[in-house]
Formats: structure tokens, sequence, C-alpha cells
């Protein structure tokens, strides 16, 4: 069953190159392309989310004129969930990444990058919903049934002390807390935190703060939305 991609971004050489690449990734199919976010979605509202031509993954540039790609992940996330949004970017500083990630992205890939991790991001939001560099494909080999997810998950989990999660669930926090109020958070000292911090990132490979995030959200640690860390 093929995939429907639209491609978001303001450069139609770019588009058209990035479209010619996703139509020879076997069942990835462009059946949308926009210049910026606000044609994106009058194209995606006359068209219906019902339509068989909706996109499933958008792949979206951050920086657009009239509608950017942070109000477009936001319009997504609220009118268009089903739509799996995975950041196109030249920006891989950490504060813009988190930006995107908390405006609703599921991951994001570098322009420069190489087809084959482009195909490898748009398997991983098929398979698992997110993608991210740093996460441990090995630990979740059947994604296709739930039951081999819940068992990965329940991996994950039994190897996070609970210092370990309440870490994790304050850099996740959208209020985006520095690793100095974090310590203070958790009542302890910030080099206490630096090592919870490199051993979490050594336990799963986990690269960045960004990568923290995504690899949290893909496996359920964090409290419901809404329902902030004290």
């Amino acid at each position: 069953m093929p995939h429907n991609i639209a491609l978001i971004d303001d450069h139609h050489l770019l588009r058209e190159g990035l479209a010619n690449i996703v139509n020879r990734m076997g069942p990835y199919r462009v059946t949308m392309e926009a210049g910026n976010g606000r044609e994106f979605v009058s194209k995606l509202q006359k068209m219906g989310l019902d339509s068989a031509q909706a996109p499933t993954i958008a792949v979206v540039d951050l920086n657009m004129p009239v509608m950017d790609g942070f109000a477009t992940l936001a319009w997504m996330r609220e009118h268009a969930p089903t739509i799996m949004p995975l950041i196109l970017t030249f920006d891989a500083d950490d504060d813009t990444l988190l930006r995107a990630v908390h405006a609703g992205a599921r991951g994001y890939v570098l322009k420069n990058v190489r087809p084959t991790i482009l195909k490898e991001a748009l398997d991983s939001l098929v398979r698992t919903g997110y993608y991210s560099e740093s996460t441990s494909e090995d630990m979740a080999p059947a994604w296709s049934a739930a039951d081999g997810y819940n068992k990965a998950r329940t991996e994950v989990v039994e190897n996070l002390t609970a210092r370990e999660m309440e870490f994790i669930q304050l850099v996740c926090d959208e209020r985006e807390f520095t690793y100095e109020a974090i310590a203070e958070r958790m009542n302890v000292h910030r080099r206490t935190v630096d090592n919870v911090r490199t051993t979490v990132f050594d336990k799963f490979e986990i690269k960045s703060k960004t990568g923290l995030v995504l690899f949290s959200m893909r496996w359920g640690l964090l409290p419901p939305e809404g329902a902030a860390v004290p």
C-alpha cells in the first residue's frame, strides 16, 4: 500500500528534486506540493483528509514565507493530527529543533542528508510514528504488532531508574527547563544531573536533547498532554 507524502517548501527546485527522489522510494509517492503552510492548508482543505490522495506524512521546511513551518506544524497538530510531520531543515541547533518537536514534528532530517537517510526516516515514521537518528531500532523488531511494541516499551521502562525517568520528564517538559533548573527541581547538584544525562544518553544511544524528546514520545514515557511535570 503506497504512503502519500506532502512536500511543503518554498524552494521550487528543491521540491521538484525531492519529489523525484521520494517517488522512487518504493511505497512512497508525493501527492501534494506547497510553497508555504497557507498553500498547504488550502490544498488539504480542498482535497479533504478522507481523500485517497491525502498525505499520511508531510515533509516540512521550517523557514518559509507567509506561513512558516512552526505555524504549519501547529495547524496540523490541531486540525490534521493523522498527518505525521517530518522536518527538513538546514538548521540543526537544539533550540530550533525542540521548538519544532513541541509544535508537533515527529522527527527531523537535514537537507544535506543522503536519500537513504530520508528513506530511513520515512520508514521509521510508518513503523513507529517517530524518527530520530539516535533511537535504538534493535529494541523493537515487531512494530506491526501491538504486543511487539508493548514488549519493547516494557524493556525500555524497566531499564530506567526512577531518577532517570524524572530527569527525562523534566527535560521533555514544554517549559524547556535549563539543566540548572532541572537540578533544582530534582533537589540535586548540577553535576548529578550531568551524570544522569550521560547515563541516559549512553544507555539508549541518544545524541541530543531533541533526540531524547523524540525517544520519549516514541516510547510513551511522558505524562499525558496538559499534565505538566510539577
